[in-house]
């Protein structure tokens, strides 16, 4: 098997000092892992909380936040929705989407629905609103290291992502039943849509990313930290230079398989007026994509996962 060197990083150091290790990490394998990325780790302790305390609610219950029609976009996606691209099984996981608040008016509020908040959990709105709010400013930070390897202004992408699309994940992998359909994986192989995940809630083994030489490699995270992976926009962007990697979460064995897992992924997306067209920088002797604004290339990958 292929030796797999993921880059481990801490931001807590000088971004020129990392930029160029997190770059080759994710032009190789897709993937890093993130420390000292400034989200407070109590913090994430009540996020965790408030997700385990709404997902033990009846099913009833949650399934009253669900929106139909909505793509998932917000609210509550019951267990047995979503399905990866050319899966013909569902994934064994629920899950619960926040997305950007955005003011009344707002030219992009056509793009982004309201938020819905669940009535049961107090802590919810506060605790999800703080947590969503030091992803984004975290992510910005890694991208501002993506562009210094790209060698373009540490400030790129800033605008690019200003009021983008991004959303929270709330993930919730119950313990394995009896009733599994055969071959269901808690997440099936799959890439992700968007510019950037920041996930939190990846050490517990399952994790599992896809290497060039075509095997699948364990994710091994520290305590806290964030696994950052890149998605199909950035790729896009960046002519392949960046890849987006397949990767999957497995069914764990023994004892873990009796329990739930929680994670909480955060996806990053470009302005949904963003036109994704290969940088000049990185185009290679290959035939350029097209260019697409960001909205259009996630509802084209969204009715491809079974949610649009």
């Amino acid at each position: 098997m292929t030796q797999v060197q993921i880059a481990s990083v801490s931001l807590a150091q000088p971004l020129e000092e990392i930029a160029d290790e997190l770059g080759r990490s994710f032009a190789e394998y897709g993937f890093a892992v993130v420390r000292d990325h400034g989200i407070p780790l109590d913090l994430i302790a009540r996020a965790e909380a408030a997700s385990k305390e709404f997902f033990a609610l009846p099913e009833p219950v949650k399934r009253e936040y669900k929106i139909e029609g909505g793509g998932g976009a917000r609210g509550y996606t019951p267990f047995g929705t979503e399905k990866a691209k050319d899966a013909n099984i569902f994934d064994l996981k629920e899950f619960w989407h926040v997305g950007r608040e955005l003011t009344h008016g707002h030219e992009l509020a056509e793009f982004m629905a309201p938020n819905i908040w669940p009535d049961e959990v107090d802590a919810f709105k506060p605790v999800f609103s703080e947590l969503y709010a030091a992803f984004e400013t975290a992510g910005l930070t890694v991208l501002e290291a993506i562009a210094l390897h790209l060698g373009l202004d540490r400030g790129f992408f800033a605008p690019t992502v200003e009021d983008g699309n991004s959303v929270m994940r709330l993930l919730h992998y119950p313990p394995l039943g009896p009733d599994a359909p055969e071959g269901a994986i808690r997440a099936a192989a799959h890439g992700d849509i968007n510019t950037i995940t920041l996930l939190l809630g990846a050490e517990e083994a399952g994790l599992e990313l896809l290497t060039k030489s075509g095997d699948w490699h364990a994710v091994d995270v520290p305590e806290g930290a964030l696994v950052i992976n890149v998605g199909d926009m950035l790729e896009r962007l960046t002519a392949g230079t960046l890849v987006s990697t397949t990767h999957r979460v497995v069914n764990p064995r023994g004892a873990g398989a009796h329990r739930s897992r929680y994670s909480m992924p955060f996806f990053l997306h470009f302005r949904p007026d963003y036109l994704i067209e290969p940088l000049e920088s990185c185009r290679g002797s290959g035939e350029p994509s097209e260019p697409i604004t960001a909205h259009d290339f996630l509802m084209q990958r969204l009715r491809e996962i079974n949610l649009a």
